[in-house]
């Protein structure tokens, strides 16, 4: 799905006043995201995607609900337009500066207060995507690496599934970084719930560990994190099972890039050499 086509849905939707030609693109990837007036429209790049975006609602009508600063959603329904989901969502002030660590550990903690919802929210499957991501990425990637992210990935998922968690299991973001959070004039604000998953809290934290072990993330930035928060999950035992799966993740996540984009290919063989050579401080990079 180019701009253009995208462009195309959103005209037939309907849903954007004025000229939704002339609406800004603000993304392109997953989804097309475009802005005009107080509104924001989703463009899913496929059908497959209707029932994340159907859910994604329930969760923003959910924390509404429990009074969870999060994106609020203009229409109830998602629409589905020549093979595409489309959502209209309430579109946030302009932000007042870059949201951080301590930003998202207190929507995390209103988040992981929440008790279950009434609707039925997914397992955060970390590792669904790899073999997708692997045949993507087809001969531009060693073979030999390919298998061995594919070990990889077996062998945590079930790690994963016999681990005893520290917090009590229940809602989380599921992506939980601070380009999820949209910091406006009255706080903090979680945005991007289409991830949102019924598992272990810890899923949420691990992935701030991560980001100061493997991105660079400084280490007055992340013990902000774990202050407000109130708990490193570094100290938890089954903190290294969820870091090696979003690792093996991660890795083959870039490896579809890699066909097209020669940093993609670069980005990652650094990130799978690290992961054979067990070297846990080797710097990735976001891509």
């Amino acid at each position: 799905m180019d701009e253009a086509g995208a462009r195309d849905v959103v005209v037939a939707a309907g849903v954007l006043p004025g000229a939704a030609g002339e609406a800004r693109l603000l993304a392109l990837g997953e989804n097309a995201v475009f802005a005009a007036g107080d509104l924001v429209v989703k463009v899913g790049r496929d059908a497959g995607l209707l029932d994340r975006a159907r859910r994604e609602l329930r969760v923003a009508a959910w924390l509404a609900e429990a009074g969870v600063p999060a994106v609020r959603a203009a229409e109830p329904q998602a629409l589905l337009v020549a093979g595409h989901p489309v959502t209209v969502w309430h579109r946030l002030p302009d932000p007042v500066r870059p949201a951080g660590p301590r930003d998202l550990a207190e929507l995390l903690r209103l988040v992981h207060a929440l008790p279950t919802p009434a609707f039925a929210l997914p397992r955060r499957e970390l590792l669904d995507g790899v073999e997708r991501w692997l045949r993507l990425a087809g001969g531009a990637i060693d073979p030999a690496d390919a298998a061995y992210l594919r070990e990889r990935r077996d062998g945590f998922a079930a790690a994963s599934s016999a681990l005893t968690p520290h917090l009590a299991p229940g809602p989380v973001h599921g992506d939980a970084l601070p380009r999820n959070v949209h910091l406006g004039p009255d706080g903090p604000v979680l945005v991007d719930l289409e991830t949102f998953s019924g598992d272990l809290r810890e899923h949420d934290l691990v992935v701030m560990a991560l980001s100061h072990d493997r991105y660079g993330l400084p280490s007055e930035d992340y013990g902000a994190f774990t202050a407000t928060y109130g708990w490193d999950v570094r100290e938890w035992p089954g903190c290294s099972v969820l870091r090696g799966a979003r690792e093996t993740a991660s890795c083959a996540w870039v490896a579809q890039h890699a066909p097209n984009n020669p940093a993609a290919r670069t980005e990652f063989e650094r990130r799978v050499a690290s992961l054979r050579d067990g070297d846990g401080t080797v710097r990735w990079y976001p891509f």
